[in-house]
């Protein structure tokens, strides 16, 4: 059951404050006895209330009396500084992420190979994502099938966001497609292209014939191969990311050749 602690009243506050909606305008001797507050914490107990604005007080008395703010205006005023102290909060951590962000710069071995995998729809996505995130200069992107990216739900809206993030940047963005994939291709997801990357100069599209399976490459220096579902049409069933230089200079190269000969697009 909800309380007013949830809201960042002590316990004690929380019995004055009760107190006095019951009471009405009261003493704090009268209030620290019907409330079970100690005469030696009811001063702080009210101080504290006043300056939250949820006690207003009659100095004019005496001796002095308080009577509590509305239910409603108090608890309205309670959600408003919480909104306020989460919202410092965010900010505090957003400040604390741009200082580490330097320091916890991850070193890239060089010449060294590394690879991983991911199955399952939202594992793919989420490495797919994490990988076009990590780009600084260059992501390509052939695909010869519908996959996730081109989706209309969540992920397929990420992907476009994160593309977007990338631009942004600075991040230089190449696709490379089959023309009946663009014939197939849903309004809907051509608007969203044209809107949201087409406007950036970084970004290009290209159709070809000669388009097999379905990968982007990172900074010509990492492939994630997506592997499509062997049962299910149009989803992926794993991604596999390879870092290694030597393979995707060999994949890169493939794909020059073949971006060269390849037919300018408009989405």
């Amino acid at each position: 059951m909800a309380t007013l602690r949830d809201l960042g009243l002590s316990e004690y506050e929380t019995r004055a404050y009760r107190s006095l909606l019951e009471t009405g305008p009261t003493t704090a001797k009268e209030l620290s006895r019907i409330s079970d507050v100690p005469m030696g914490r009811i001063y702080d107990v009210l101080n504290s209330l006043e300056t939250q604005n949820l006690v207003r007080s009659q100095a004019a008395s005496r001796p002095k009396k308080y009577v509590a703010v509305e239910p409603e205006t108090a608890l309205d005023r309670l959600l408003e500084d919480k909104k306020q102290e989460l919202e410092e909060q965010a900010n505090q951590y957003e400040e604390i992420v741009d200082s580490l962000a330097e320091d916890l710069e991850a070193a890239e071995p060089i010449g060294e190979t590394f690879w991983t995998a991911a199955v399952g729809p939202e594992e793919t996505a989420e490495l797919l994502i994490e990988r076009l995130t990590a780009a600084d200069d260059r992501i390509v992107i052939v695909t010869s099938q519908f996959s996730q990216q081109f989706d209309l739900d969540e992920i397929g809206d990420r992907s476009v966001a994160t593309l977007k993030d990338a631009l942004d940047r600075g991040v230089e963005v190449k696709l490379l497609m089959p023309p009946e994939m663009v014939e197939a291709l849903p309004d809907s997801v051509g608007e969203r292209y044209r809107e949201l990357l087409q406007p950036h100069d970084g970004f290009e599209v290209r159709t070809s014939e000669d388009v097999i399976g379905t990968f982007e490459t990172i900074d010509d220096t990492e492939v994630c191969i997506e592997v499509p579902h062997p049962l299910r049409e149009n989803e992926t069933f794993a991604v596999i990311d390879f870092k290694d230089p030597e393979f995707a200079a060999t994949v890169t190269a493939e794909f020059e050749a073949r971006w060269a000969d390849a037919d300018p697009l408009e989405l």
